[in-house]
């Protein structure tokens, strides 16, 4: 297995890699958070929130050699299933391959995230 990290994205904020690419070819990234890889406070918006998700997923998915159109599965989490529409909405003009996915309400996220985004993609 390779350990990815990439500057582009924010730092974890705990004790994992930002992804791993499998002998067979798999990368399993970490669940990413609209966290600012500068360390800029994140927006209140889930518009916004899921925008720099999506950029941060962009960020890992890249360091490892791959991109959004070879994602086959993402977990996606939302702190209020009320803002689902506006998630879709920013959400599929990243993930525009349609991969496989699983929503759910969360009670919490990591620094008060509004959305998380993790993903399964081949190189």
């Amino acid at each position: 297995m390779k350990q990815i990290h990439s500057p582009e994205a924010p730092a974890a904020i705990g004790p994992y890699s930002h992804a791993y690419v499998t002998i067979n070819g798999l990368v399993y990234t970490s669940g990413q958070i609209p966290a600012y890889p500068d360390g800029r406070r994140m927006s209140e918006d889930i518009s916004e929130q899921t925008e720099q998700s999506c950029r941060n997923v962009g960020a890992v998915l890249e360091a490892a050699g791959t991109d959004f159109s070879h994602v086959i599965k993402t977990t996606c989490f939302l702190s209020d299933m009320a803002d689902f529409a506006a998630f879709n909405k920013v959400y599929k003009k990243y993930f525009i391959s349609k991969p496989a996915r699983s929503c759910v309400a969360v009670k919490g996220l990591p620094a008060g995230a509004l959305c998380e985004i993790e993903a399964i993609a081949e190189l």
